[in-house]
């Protein structure tokens, strides 16, 4: 089938074109329909993100029985570009994050930024959430019981997102996404394959800033694991 040609500067019968409600514009020049077209679905798709995040935000609000939830002014569910390729995940709110309720807000934040600012790369354009969403009393790590009952909102919550990499910082959220409860010098800088909901993700495992920050002199190791996650971004071609 071919596409017939259409003069722009031809005359429309405009009164017509109101009759059956067509939206046309009368210009000389070109129209990108297909500019505008994924425009609108990418409108689309961002609403269908935001209404499934609010969705999930609100099915993490109901748990009940739950210490972490008990102890928190209020969920941490995300922050970020929610259309990023790239999404990092934590262990837990701190203080300050349950304080500003945003993710990453801590002195942890300003050694994050400049880990992901060392492969030009600003915090703001990727997606940041933790594996449990609520601030644990006294800023403890949480147990294996919360990291299990939270995971399933976290696949649900990448599934959401529908990034192409997934950097898990530290032991929590390398325990809650590979089931590996290993020693994290062990098992970080290799990629890693998961699946969720059908669909698989490349996963890098590395340190959590605030265990570069008391022990800064592994922080040459979390180097290598960047240049790796660097080098993945170039391979995939992908445009953060």
């Amino acid at each position: 089938m071919t596409k017939k040609l259409i003069n722009q500067n031809d005359i429309y019968n405009k009164e017509l074109l109101n009759l059956i409600d067509s939206d046309h514009v009368f210009s000389n020049n070109p129209i990108d329909r297909f500019k505008k077209k994924i425009k609108t679905f990418d409108k689309i798709k961002n609403q269908n993100k935001i209404q499934k995040l609010e969705k999930l935000k609100e099915l993490i609000n109901s748990i009940e029985d739950c210490k972490l939830k008990e102890n928190s002014n209020k969920i941490i569910l995300g922050s970020g570009n929610i259309d990023s390729p790239i999404l990092l995940v934590g262990e837990a709110p701190g203080n300050m994050e349950d304080k500003y309720k945003k993710t990453f807000e801590s002195e942890h934040d300003v050694l994050l930024k400049k880990m992901l600012k060392a492969i030009n790369i600003e915090k703001e354009n990727i997606y940041t959430t933790y594996v449990v969403n609520f601030l644990p009393p006294n800023e403890r790590k949480p147990t294996t019981n919360e990291i299990n009952r939270y995971s399933v909102f976290l696949k649900e919550h990448i599934s959401i997102i529908s990034p192409k990499l997934l950097i898990l910082m530290g032991s929590t959220a390398m325990e809650a996404l590979t089931g590996i409860n290993n020693n994290i010098s062990v098992e970080r800088g290799k990629w890693k394959e998961i699946i969720i909901k059908d669909r698989s993700y490349d996963v890098m495992i590395t340190f959590n800033p605030s265990y570069l920050l008391r022990k800064p002199e592994n922080k040459k190791l979390s180097w290598e694991d960047l240049k790796k996650i660097k080098q993945k971004i170039l391979e995939l071609k992908i445009n953060i």
